[in-house]
């Protein structure tokens, strides 16, 4: 019998610390060690993110491969996130994952956090037909792609300010929401009337987006209103802001449709988890005749299997990392 193939996935890109183990393609363990203090900062704070790195990464990995029921000397090879993110915090995961792969003689995989966001989508059956076009957003990045390959992803457009997911949470804030409001403003949309207020949209060329627009337009619309408009208003302001958000990331996927002709339909990244958005996809789906693939939820957060499972791609191709790959915060297609 052949031996099984075992991955490991490390991801720290942010301030989840994640580890995954992989068998023969399929995701055996996916633990996430997430670091909810950061809401009593309204957001990431990156040096406290990548210490409690260093205190999670080792109890975090060791519950995964345990969890897998293998032992260490099992695993064919570590994959790891070299970039983007925050510097620290992919430079624990790195560290670690050099020094595991290292320690067994067994290879270490540098994998793009994009990259894992897009291949979510083929950790689970059905998965999409080459080629296709992907939004991915999420509270640091969004991003409209195409691809053709594992190898070939050309980059349409992206934001030229603020991500959608950092959109949310900065007006989740002004409407009292506490970190992260992203989910807050979804939930309270779905019991509202999404054409209470009229927000403006970014007229941005190409596949590009801008958010920060509507940020300031709902800054000076709620500015001059009475003490309870908001507490009164909550479920239509959240139906009309979150609208006019989606309606922005439909606008350019829609062109993109158009213009490629590509009827395969991805999305990938933590904002994805958003249901509004899904059921403007789904809609989308009828009216365009489109083929929509969405992850589970929790492989559109941040995770380590999307990691592990392109590490299993790359193993099997034989590309491997060097020991000296250097992490990567801004690191591109």
């Amino acid at each position: 019998m052949d031996k099984k193939i075992v991955i490991l996935g490390i991801e720290t890109s942010c301030d989840d610390t994640c580890a995954s183990v992989l068998i023969d393609n399929k995701i055996i363990t996916n633990i996430v060690n997430s670091q909810k203090i950061h809401s009593n900062y309204g957001g990431v704070y990156p040096e406290m993110a990548s210490r409690n790195h260093l205190n999670n990464i080792s109890i975090t990995v060791e519950e995964a491969i345990t969890k897998a029921n293998i032992n260490k000397k099992n695993i064919s090879a570590v994959g790891y996130t070299y970039g983007p993110g925050l510097n620290g915090s992919l430079l624990v995961g790195s560290i670690f994952a050099k020094s595991f792969s290292y320690s067994l003689n067994i290879p270490s995989i540098a994998i793009n956090h994009m990259y894992g966001h897009i291949f979510a989508n083929f950790i689970d059956e059905p998965i999409p037909n080459f080629p296709f076009l992907c939004l991915v957003i999420s509270g640091g990045h969004t991003q409209l792609v195409k691809v053709d390959s594992f190898n070939k992803i050309t980059l349409l457009g992206e934001t030229l300010d603020d991500a959608i997911g950092e959109a949310y949470d900065k007006i989740g804030k002004m409407l009292g929401l506490k970190y992260p409001g992203g989910p807050k403003i979804d939930k309270y949309a779905s019991l509202g009337n999404n054409k209470s207020f009229k927000f403006p949209k970014a007229n941005i060329d190409n596949y590009n987006f801008s958010f920060s627009g509507i940020k300031t337009a709902v800054l000076y619309f709620l500015r001059n209103k009475p003490k309870n408009f908001i507490e009164e208003n909550i479920n239509d302001l959240c139906a009309s802001i979150q609208k006019t958000l989606i309606d922005m990331l439909m606008d350019k996927l829609i062109l993109a449709i158009k213009n490629t002709d590509i009827k395969e339909i991805c999305i990938g990244g933590g904002v994805a988890c958003n249901n509004g958005i899904k059921n403007r996809l789904y809609e989308l789906k009828e009216n365009m005749n489109l083929n929509i693939y969405i992850p589970k939820h929790e492989y559109c957060t941040d995770n380590a299997a999307m990691i592990a499972k392109i590490a299993y791609i790359k193993y099997i191709n034989s590309e491997f990392s060097d020991i000296n790959t250097i992490v990567d915060p801004k690191l591109k297609y």
